[in-house]
């Protein structure tokens, strides 16, 4: 029997009106910090909402009731990495939430957009060891970021 995997993703307010497409895209196919989870195993979107804005109104209460619907990971959409700026407060959320809920949290949903690997590219944003290790589940190849613009 194959164990499903449920999950919750927060965006961040930024984004509110998205409609989740590229995240429900990515899940399907397994791509961007969604590969992490292998083409045959099953997962469950158990919550999607927004943090509530800065400094993330959201990210006290948000995770307890993903719990209760089962979340075993939690996931910052990109969005909290591709901002301009990018979420300055990620770090402390992730932390936050593992420390309290004792849950996974990964950051990334859909693979970053080529557009805006070039723009902080240019800006230096993510130029450190640090930043590299945030976006390193979000960042496919060249392709597959330009399939995401």
């Amino acid at each position: 029997m194959t164990k499903t995997t449920k999950i919750g993703i927060i965006i961040c307010d930024r984004y509110r009106l998205c409609g989740g497409g590229k995240c429900m895209r990515s899940l399907k196919n397994r791509e961007g910090a969604f590969s992490i989870y292998g083409k045959d195993d099953k997962v469950e979107l158990v919550g999607y909402t927004t943090c509530g804005g800065c400094p993330g109104e959201n990210i006290e209460y948000v995770p307890e009731e993903m719990i209760k619907n089962g979340a075993e990971v939690i996931h910052f959409a990109t969005g909290f990495l591709v901002g301009y700026p990018p979420c300055p407060y990620i770090d402390y959320f992730k932390k936050f939430i593992e420390e309290k809920y004792k849950v996974k949290v990964v950051l990334g949903t859909h693979p970053i957009p080529e557009k805006y690997l070039i723009t902080h590219t240019a800006l230096g944003t993510w130029n450190s060891p640090e930043w590299q290790e945030k976006i390193k589940d979000a960042l496919p190849g060249k392709d597959m970021r330009i399939a995401y613009n």
